[in-house]
């Protein structure tokens, strides 16, 4: 799903307390100094369509689409708070990685990634942080088409991923520094295989989606689950025929 200016958000959940909506990539939550040119936030969205005040709980990258929960009032935001930084919520991704990866968990920590301006008063020498993530192969694809000088084909896999913990960029780092980079992933990825899946499959975001939210409920203490299909543009690539080609350099 990417972002159409003005359209509506589909909502994923919603009752006295709180809303989740579907996010689409490229919107971001709210206003940052990073995006000073973005004009639209899914907070300001997601308020005009329920003539409502809410309350951002957690964050989705810019690139990265799918749940996004808020809070209807300032006593819930609160509560929701611990529950995410206490690791309460669980969180499932799905996302298309270069190459063949199996399952497993990497414990890797990181160094926080800083902002120039939005972080400019940090700790550039902060010691790394714990960041675990479980990731599990779903499946696999190999194109005849070979993207680069190395191979005569390419290998894909559709993940799986669990985040244990919430670091900044946390999948996308981890699943390069597992040398299984995200598609589309403009800092952390490979230039040529997003070059590929941008003229191949007319994908020009990043393949990760938010899909899955677990939590209970602060209020009423019930079971919360929301769930996301995978969206089709990350199945694309495993759906569609591809005739064997030149390198793509």
């Amino acid at each position: 799903m990417t972002f159409k200016p003005m359209e509506p958000l589909s909502i994923l959940y919603q009752d006295d307390f709180l809303i989740a909506v579907d996010k689409p990539s490229g919107l971001l939550v709210h206003r940052s100094w990073i995006a000073r040119d973005a004009q639209e936030f899914a907070l300001q969205r997601v308020r005009d369509q329920i003539n409502q005040r809410v309350y951002p709980v957690h964050r989705l990258d810019r690139p990265t689409s799918g749940i996004l929960l808020f809070a209807k009032d300032p006593e819930t935001a609160r509560l929701m708070m611990p529950l995410f930084s206490g690791r309460q919520v669980e969180k499932t991704y799905h996302a298309v990685v270069r190459g063949y990866l199996n399952d497993g968990t990497l414990d890797y920590p990181l160094q926080e990634e800083l902002d120039k301006i939005a972080d400019a008063q940090a700790n550039p020498d902060k010691a790394a942080q714990e960041a675990v993530t479980i990731y599990r192969c779903l499946e696999r694809i190999e194109l005849p088409v070979a993207v680069g000088k190395r191979y005569a084909s390419s290998r894909y896999s559709l993940m799986e991923l669990t985040p244990l913990t919430g670091r900044k960029h946390q999948l996308r780092r981890h699943m390069s520094h597992l040398r299984h980079p995200i598609i589309g992933d403009t800092r952390h990825g490979d230039g040529r295989h997003n070059r590929f899946f941008r003229e191949q499959f007319g994908l020009q975001r990043l393949l990760l989606a938010a899909t899955g939210l677990r939590f209970s409920h602060p209020h009423t203490k019930s079971a919360v689950h929301i769930e996301l299909p995978i969206p089709d543009d990350l199945l694309r690539v495993f759906r569609t025929p591809i005739q064997p080609s030149e390198e793509v350099r």
